[in-house]
């Protein structure tokens, strides 16, 4: 993957990933709070490009955070246990960011 302008290698891949799981945010939130939501009205919604939401949308499935129903995505009960562990994760990396930055001062 090369490095988008003015970035380094080092960073870029962790940056695009930061990026993909806030769109998987997005659309999870967007979900909780108009369930149930189809393809079109998200992709309205968040203005995101209808494959994109198709791919955060079969993402979530996979990790059973939401499922189709006849009128569209819905979350599933997991969504509450998987919002705190993100939550945790987000504090560990930004110790670990705090940390290198401290380490190059």
């Amino acid at each position: 993957m090369a490095a988008r302008s003015g970035r380094s290698v080092l960073t870029s891949k962790i940056e695009a990933e930061m990026e993909l799981l806030q769109r998987h945010v997005e659309m999870l939130k967007a979900i909780m709070d108009n369930e149930p939501i189809g393809i079109i009205r998200l992709s309205e919604m968040l203005q995101y490009p209808q494959h994109k939401v198709r791919y955060s949308l079969r993402v979530l499935e996979k990790e059973d955070l939401i499922e189709p129903s006849p009128d569209g995505a819905v979350t599933t009960e997991k969504i509450q246990s998987f919002l705190d562990g993100l939550k945790d994760t987000l504090d560990n990396m930004s110790r670990t960011v705090n940390e290198l930055r401290g380490s190059l001062e």
